[in-house]
């Protein structure tokens, strides 16, 4: 009796270590050469190694794969060159947007900066005095009545859209993408025209969350419609056949399962709209002092202190302004990854 040892498993589609040595020397010898192409020809700067290395590894990669595997593998390798272009001139300049920050907005930060409002102080004075209190105060209570108002909203209009599909579906669905595309400063306007000047005649953080909403609704009710779109009509069926009406089984089947989903949906609407800058300008009134009433008085935001401060123009606002662009940043994309968590923890179960 022989005794086999088990099949390793085999992953053809990795590349071989003779492959790897390969696309290596190609990285090498493409870079010897632009470095040579751009001393010896008027091409100079940074585009002009980017743009050369690009044309001559596509060229080398080519030629390569040519020469050993044929025609068609050399075509693969062109359209995968391609492809990582593309993929490099997109994430180029958002790399350069986060280091561009980064560099600036440090300089503004100090250990006040998120104890301390501008109540006493003005965007002039030395860095290391007054802090972004009232702007995370005035965004965080903006960013919260806009999500209470937009979450019932937007979730029950994606099952509206998914479950009910009435005769209004189209329309629906048809307006949520409209509104999807309806720039930040047309939702303040319509605030300011429609509930500022013939009811309130004052600004406040309450209006200012209202224009938000329009903005939020969208978002979260098209990533809840995808949402619940995945979830398989198996469990629809099964919660039907054990003799649950349409909304018992939607409430206590269909909407659990969607649960994660949900939530990412709800953090991609808190992140598109806490850097709205143009609607919290017309209706808040930008208060530099923390205001946790929404319904009277300015309100500061970090959007507001931003633009306020880049007005103002001196050097000290402008270290302001880039340390508050620091500060907003970073809460946006503590928003995105912890969306992108928790839909990976999703697709993990």
């Amino acid at each position: 009796m022989t005794i086999t040892s088990p099949v390793k498993p085999q992953k053809p589609w990795l590349a071989t270590p003779k492959q790897r040595l390969t696309n290596v020397s190609t990285i090498l010898a493409a870079g010897i050469a632009t470095y040579l192409l751009v001393a010896l020809t008027p091409l100079k700067g940074k585009l002009a190694y980017m743009g050369v290395y690009f044309i001559v590894y596509i060229l080398l990669d080519f030629i390569i794969h040519f020469a050993t595997r044929g025609l068609t593998a050399a075509k693969d390798a062109m359209a995968r060159a391609v492809v990582t272009l593309g993929v490099g001139l997109a994430v180029l300049p958002m790399i350069s947007i986060l280091i561009t920050v980064f560099n600036r907005g440090r300089k503004g930060l100090h250990w006040g900066l998120f104890t301390h409002d501008m109540k006493m102080n003005s965007v002039n004075d030395p860095i290391n005095q007054g802090g972004l209190l009232h702007a995370l105060t005035g965004t965080t209570i903006l960013v919260m009545i806009a999500l209470i108002i937009s979450l019932p909203i937007g979730i029950l209009t994606a099952l509206y859209l998914t479950e009910i599909k009435g005769r209004f579906a189209g329309p629906i669905r048809f307006l949520v993408q409209a509104m999807s595309g309806v720039p930040s400063i047309v939702a303040g306007l319509f605030i300011l025209s429609a509930i500022v000047y013939p009811i309130t005649k004052s600004y406040s953080g309450f209006v200012g969350s209202l224009a938000l909403s329009i903005l939020m609704i969208p978002t979260i009710a098209r990533t809840s419609e995808e949402v619940l779109l995945l979830i398989p009509n198996d469990l629809r069926e099964a919660g039907v056949a054990l003799g649950g009406t349409q909304w018992r089984t939607v409430a206590m089947v269909v909407v659990p399962a969607a649960r994660t989903g949900l939530v990412t949906a709800v953090i991609l609407g808190i992140a598109r709209v806490a850097g709205e800058t143009a609607p919290i300008i017309l209706l808040t009134g930008g208060g530099e002092s923390v205001n946790a009433n929404p319904f009277t008085g300015p309100m500061g935001s970090l959007p507001f202190y931003i633009w306020k401060a880049f007005a103002v123009g001196s050097e000290e606002s402008i270290a302001r302004a880039w340390a508050g662009i620091f500060v907003l940043l970073g809460i946006v994309l503590v928003l995105f990854v912890s969306a992108r968590l928790i839909s990976e923890r999703k697709t993990s179960r």
